[in-house]
């Protein structure tokens, strides 16, 4: 019995990790596009992991930055739009893995994973614009 329990403790808390992991898509994105293109380009690992490191930390600055600074609606929903789009995709892809083995593929599996995709864009686009609010705010 307690075997289950410990397998059913940490299959949540991957769960809630991965939904952390999954907020956060853009700039991992970011990081490994830059890591790659600077591995591929002839450097050498520790210049493509800073590389990767600094491609991260600029795709979030610059969107804490447009919603800082801009005061247009517009700008600053596209730039939550940039941030929410790849952490959607992220869940939409964590819940169909993990739900494909319970269901059976059909309406009923792209409509979970759709609104698990839907719920963590809408937890990204609140973090982030709680961050970027936070930040820059005096």
């Amino acid at each position: 019995m307690s075997l289950v329990l410990l397998a059913i403790s940490l299959s949540v808390a991957l769960g809630v990790l991965a939904f952390r992991f999954a907020v956060f898509a853009l700039p991992v994105m970011a990081g490994i596009a830059a890591f790659l293109e600077v591995q591929d380009g002839g450097s050498g690992f520790g210049l493509a992991l800073l590389a990767g490191v600094v491609g991260a930390v600029v795709s979030i600055g610059l969107v804490i930055a447009i919603l800082g600074f801009a005061r247009n609606p517009f700008l600053r929903l596209a730039a939550l739009g940039l941030f929410a789009v790849p952490a959607a995709v992220a869940g939409y892809a964590l819940a169909h893995g993990i739900a494909k083995h319970a269901l059976d593929p059909g309406v009923m599996l792209t409509l979970l994973s759709g609104t698990c995709g839907a719920l963590v864009a809408l937890a990204a686009i609140i973090n982030l614009n709680a961050l970027g609010d936070g930040v820059l705010e005096p």
